[in-house]
């Protein structure tokens, strides 16, 4: 039985499984044209190509990766890092020149010492005097 054909029943996918880990190199390169109709990249150890296949009869019989996660992923293989998520409630703790600073993250900015605040870069020239990334230096990046 080839991961195409595999069934979403539990036995089914549990006999696949079992299958595709009995696969010697031959069997490796087959069903990998088969799955993704084209062949392997050189160099693939047959353990590698395993894993691959049955990761893939994974996310077609039980539902792959949400929209959110393949979106970040491809940012991440593009090079670019996703941006941070600050949600409200969230703590921020910096210590400068022997003080720490508390900065928590509201809906519209963020609180420090009881005064809000529109950006974190704000408030980090704020301690220090000069111009900084805020999450840079409240290390959020």
């Amino acid at each position: 039985m080839s991961i195409k054909d595999a069934s979403s029943t539990i036995r089914d996918l549990t006999k696949v499984l079992a299958d595709i880990e009995n696969l010697d190199r031959s069997g490796c390169l087959d069903q990998w044209r088969d799955v993704f109709d084209r062949p392997p990249p050189k160099h693939l150890s047959p353990q590698f190509m395993k894993r691959v296949l049955i990761w893939e009869l994974q996310n077609r019989e039980l539902g792959g990766l949400s929209v959110k996660t393949e979106r970040q992923l491809q940012q991440i293989a593009l090079g670019k890092t996703p941006p941070p998520s600050l949600k409200p409630g969230s703590h921020l703790v910096r210590e400068w020149n022997g003080r720490t600073y508390q900065v928590e993250v509201v809906d519209r900015g963020f609180v420090m010492d009881g005064k809000t605040w529109r950006s974190l870069s704000a408030i980090a020239k704020h301690i220090t005097g000069a111009h900084w990334s805020g999450p840079r230096f409240f290390g959020v990046r």
